[in-house]
């Protein structure tokens, strides 16, 4: 009697430690929407930070994960799963000829680009981390704006 009460603990104090476990881990998503793309070219790209000093990252090679999406309608969105709650930052690109990289007129980006938390970008308004960063805490979703320079 005294075995079966001691397995029935022993498979109690393991189920409550598993379901602890579970709760410990939660995962959330991110869904990016970018809006008023110029045209249909190429694919969106999107870029997710989650450290100080990777961002902005204009060779895309400092990105905690990166993903792409389909332009439909002047609208792009990509949905980041499995995160753990956090600081992020998130860096888009209208990649008209799908190179995965920012192509360049003379000082300024040809192609679309954009920063969570800006609406503009200048000598005097630098993407950074700690501007651009949000914290997630549970599922969200964000808007990020295309800058075309």
């Amino acid at each position: 009697m005294k075995t079966r009460i001691l397995i029935l603990a022993g498979i109690i104090v393991t189920l409550f430690l598993y379901s602890f476990s579970f709760r410990i881990a939660d995962s959330y998503s991110l869904t990016v929407e970018v809006e008023n793309l110029r045209n249909e070219k190429g694919i969106v790209q999107f870029a997710l930070y989650n450290k100080d000093g990777t961002f902005p990252d204009e060779h895309y090679k400092k990105y905690y994960k990166i993903g792409k999406s389909e332009i439909m309608n002047g609208v792009a969105t990509y949905t980041f799963s499995g995160l753990p709650a956090g600081m992020y930052a998130v860096n888009i690109l209208h990649d008209e000829n799908e190179n995965r990289k920012i192509d360049r007129g003379l000082l300024f980006p040809k192609e679309g680009i954009g920063f969570s938390n800006y609406q503009s970008i200048g000598l005097r308004n630098k993407p950074n981390f700690r501007k651009a960063s949000f914290e997630l805490k549970g599922d969200l979703k964000i808007n990020v704006k295309v800058i075309y320079m």
